[in-house]
Order: C-alpha cells, then sequence, then structure tokens
C-alpha cells in the first residue's frame, strides 16, 4: 500500500507560486478528486507529489520517505502516473506502448517476461482496449489513444495511481467506464488521485476531493461537504443547481455570480 503526504508543499513556477504551503495526507484505499478552476496549481501539485515539480518549500513523502531523496524508477514502480494531453510522436503499436508500463521492472536490455507480458495484457482489458491490438497509436481516435495510455498507467502494476484530467477527450459512456475503473481500483485498496473538471462525476465517484484555488488548499472533505454553493461562487465565481439526496448528485452551474 502506498500513501503520499505533503507537509507544506510551496512549488514556485519562474516568478509564479503554484502551489501554496498545501499539507495533506493521502491514503490508501480512496479515490481522491482534485478539483479547482483553471491555473489553481492542480496539476502542479501532483507533478509535485511525483517529485517532478521541486519543491521551494515543505516536502513530499512516499510512504515516509523524502520524494526528493527517491530514484526515478523507485517512484515509478510505487506510483503510476497519467499525465494530461499527451501527444504521441512515434507510430508504436498498442501493445508496445502500453508494454511501456512495465519500464521501472526492467533493467538495461532486458526484456519482458511472461509475467510483464500478462500485466499487458491485463491493462489492456481493464481499460477496455483489447480491440486495440494491432492498431498504431497514431492513428487512432483522441478518446482511443487516451484509454490506450490509460491501459499504459494500469500496466505498471504499481499499488497508487496519479491521473490529471483522464476524462478529456472521452464520450460520456467511456467517461463513466473510466471513473468506475478509478473506483475500482480504490476499492481494491489503492491510492488513487485524479484531478477533474466534470463535479457531478467528482461528487459521484470521489471519496474525498480536494479544492484549489490561486494554488492554496481551500478545502479538503466529502464531496457534499467541499461542493457547496458558497465554495462553487467563491472560487469559480458562478452559481449552481445542486443535488445531492441521490445515488448519482448533481453539480450544474447554471450562471456567473
Amino acid at each position: 500500500m502506498v500513501t503520499i503526504t505533503a507537509e507544506g508543499l510551496t512549488v514556485r513556477l519562474g516568478r509564479h507560486v503554484a502551489v501554496r504551503d498545501v499539507t495533506a495526507t493521502l491514503a490508501p484505499g480512496a479515490l481522491v478528486g482534485i478539483i479547482g478552476p483553471n491555473g489553481a496549481g492542480k496539476s502542479t501539485l501532483i507533478r509535485a507529489l511525483l517529485g517532478l515539480a521541486k519543491a521551494q518549500a515543505g516536502r513530499v513523502t512516499i510512504d515516509g520517505r523524502d520524494v526528493a531523496r527517491l530514484d526515478r524508477a523507485a517512484i515509478a514502480r510505487a506510483v503510476a502516473y497519467l499525465p494530461q494531453g499527451q501527444t504521441l510522436h512515434w507510430p508504436l503499436g498498442v501493445e508496445r506502448l502500453v508494454a511501456l508500463g512495465r519500464l521501472p521492472h526492467l533493467g538495461p536490455l532486458s526484456r519482458l517476461t511472461a509475467q510483464d507480458e500478462a500485466a499487458v495484457e491485463a491493462a489492456l482489458a481493464r481499460a477496455d482496449v483489447l480491440h486495440l491490438k494491432g492498431r498504431i497509436a497514431t492513428e487512432l481516435s483522441g478518446g482511443e489513444r487516451a484509454r490506450v495510455l490509460l491501459a499504459r498507467a494500469l500496466a505498471v502494476g504499481a499499488r497508487a495511481l496519479i491521473a490529471d484530467e483522464p476524462l478529456a477527450a472521452l464520450d460520456p459512456g467511456h467517461q463513466i467506464d473510466v471513473m468506475d475503473l478509478l473506483r475500482s481500483e480504490a476499492r481494491s485498496g489503492a491510492l488513487v488521485v485524479t484531478v477533474l473538471h466534470d463535479l457531478s462525476m467528482a461528487a459521484r465517484y470521489c471519496d474525498r476531493l480536494l479544492l484549489m484555488a490561486g494554488g492554496a488548499l481551500v478545502a479538503d472533505g466529502a464531496p457534499m461537504d467541499v461542493l457547496t454553493p458558497d465554495a462553487l461562487a467563491r472560487v469559480y465565481g458562478v452559481t449552481a443547481r445542486i443535488e445531492r439526496d441521490s445515488d448519482t448528485p448533481l453539480i450544474l452551474p447554471t450562471g456567473r455570480v
């Protein structure tokens, strides 16, 4: 199991403070959503959790070990990462692209083992892209490519997954499939952290929400405790229709404040 902790984390990008004094512990067995308007610091926060963005102040630990002192392969084996908006530059086959998720487990010049190949096959199935085997990844639609890249992250076999806007480019049905998958991963005991813009999806699927604004963590808790009319007005500058008394809560922005 993997636990990630940020303690007083501050990250500066040039002159801009992108993350301001964030403290949070992300424990296994939960689907944690990070929400907030554009430029709130969401992507920078998750990059800092992975040691990809340097902390100006504070620190991040993975299972109690300072991420700044861990080598990249160790981090990659512990936490799979799905960045947003990836561009594919090489015409790799789908299976070969997903197999790149096994690289943290391989030594120099090593070849895939039967165990690696089984992990790739399982990841293709879980991301519902088995039917794309044999296709060239650069020839896929945006939604198909997004699901193949999710399969690559799943192929790592890590006990934590961080996904940055995994619903982008997906049709409604596949958005539901991906959120079902992320929730299933969390129910199996993994830590799953995802950046989301769809507030209804965040309310329906996440166990916990971190709401960011101006780089700061302004709310942290159960979805319907975080997604209040006051918070939406203050952080997003919108009024919203909020229906909370059902299994599928609805958060529908209706206008500007």
